[in-house]
């Protein structure tokens, strides 16, 4: 089901995130609910459950086709997620349908390794690398998990930016 996003200043979108089992069927249903409403929107690449107002570790990632991206894992949906390491910072620009009108320079790690658990009925552990824009997709929904928003990584209010409209 397509469901609506929650935007800052959002009360859970300041709050850690508790772990789910992911072999519970709401937690399996959450997680077609985040890919289906991430495909439903324009230029999205990945959505947490917090953005949907649910308060638990599971987001959905896809960079497939974008034109930033170097490393594509595909469509990604991991519960409890965790960092087994990351590269060094750089900065880049990102944007998050939680805070529509803004954008920011945000730095993250140019390498990423992510694991977590595939929710279904027999979870599976799935690890995964990644690097340049894909890296930065994983960080910034990971963020989402620990309460964090891009603009609170931000160097400053000379790091954010409107967000640009297209026609």
């Amino acid at each position: 089901m397509i469901r609506s996003v929650v935007c800052a200043p959002h009360p859970v979108l300041s709050r850690p995130s508790a772990p789910v089992d992911p072999d519970d069927p709401s937690v399996i249903a959450l997680a077609v609910d985040l890919v289906e409403t991430m495909r439903n929107s324009p230029g999205c690449v990945g959505l947490a459950a917090p953005q949907l107002g649910e308060p638990v570790r599971l987001f959905s990632l896809d960079v497939t086709g974008h034109p930033k991206a170097r490393s594509c894992s595909g469509l990604v949906v991991l519960a409890n997620p965790v960092v087994v390491s990351a590269g060094e910072l750089r900065k880049g620009r990102e944007g998050c349908m939680s805070v529509p009108d803004f954008t920011g320079d945000v730095g993250r790690p140019r390498t990423i390794v992510v694991r977590g658990f595939v929710p279904g009925p027999v979870p599976l552990v799935r690890e995964i690398e990644a690097d340049a824009f894909e890296a930065r997709a994983f960080g910034h929904e990971l963020d989402h998990l620990d309460g964090l928003l891009f603009l609170d990584r931000v160097a400053g209010a000379d790091a954010v930016h409107p967000r640009k409209r297209y026609l």
